[in-house]
């Protein structure tokens, strides 16, 4: 079928398999369709699990994204709605548990390498812990100049990542990526000056 001849024609409203068929022959306005007949439904589902407005507007934009490129959807095995509802929410779960995972590990390291000393440490505790804080700001030292930034306002001044992207005027889903990224390298360099986990 040619997709375009049947939009310029208005012979007859194209089905979502028409649009997904056309999309994969590389016929991009079939996209836009898509995106118009349901991308509501992906942004309702992303918001339930997810919880805030901007991780749902992020992914409903992924999925739509990952559609022209090389998501598996079978027309034969049933409907293009029911498909982009089990793949959001399959999406939207991967990323809350990326995000509790995130969580973790800096509580990890703070609660390891950056905790106060208490009042009943002896020099060497104290010693100790100032040779671990500054291995903590030489490892950060070590990341791009992006991920540094994002770090040190979400866990030195406790911004949340929203805040963080109104402050620095930088999309959500960006400062997310310098976090997750800086969080990564930040854990393997400590890894390998310390030896553990």
């Amino acid at each position: 079928m040619d997709f375009d001849q049947l939009t310029l024609t208005g012979a007859a409203t194209p089905t979502d398999a028409d649009l997904w068929s056309a999309l994969k022959a590389g016929q991009s306005n079939a996209l836009g369709i898509l995106y118009d007949r349901h991308s509501g439904l992906v942004y309702g589902i992303a918001l339930k699990v997810l919880g805030q407005a901007q991780e749902a507007e992020d992914l409903t934009q992924d999925i739509f994204v990952k559609l022209a490129q090389s998501t598996p959807y079978d027309p034969q095995r049933g409907s293009f709605r029911t498909f982009l509802a089990i793949l959001t929410r399959s999406r939207a779960i991967d990323r809350l548990r990326s995000r509790q995972v995130a969580r973790a590990s800096v509580e990890r390291l703070q609660t390891s390498h950056v905790a106060p000393p208490s009042y009943s440490s002896t020099p060497a505790d104290v010693l100790a812990q100032a040779e671990r804080s500054k291995a903590v700001q030489a490892a950060l030292a070590q990341l791009s100049d992006q991920q540094q930034q994002v770090l040190r306002l979400a866990y030195y001044e406790g911004l949340s990542q929203s805040t963080i992207a109104e402050q620095l005027e930088t999309p959500l889903g960006t400062v997310k990526t310098h976090s997750r990224r800086g969080l990564l390298k930040l854990r393997q360099l400590l890894q390998d000056r310390w030896g553990h986990s």
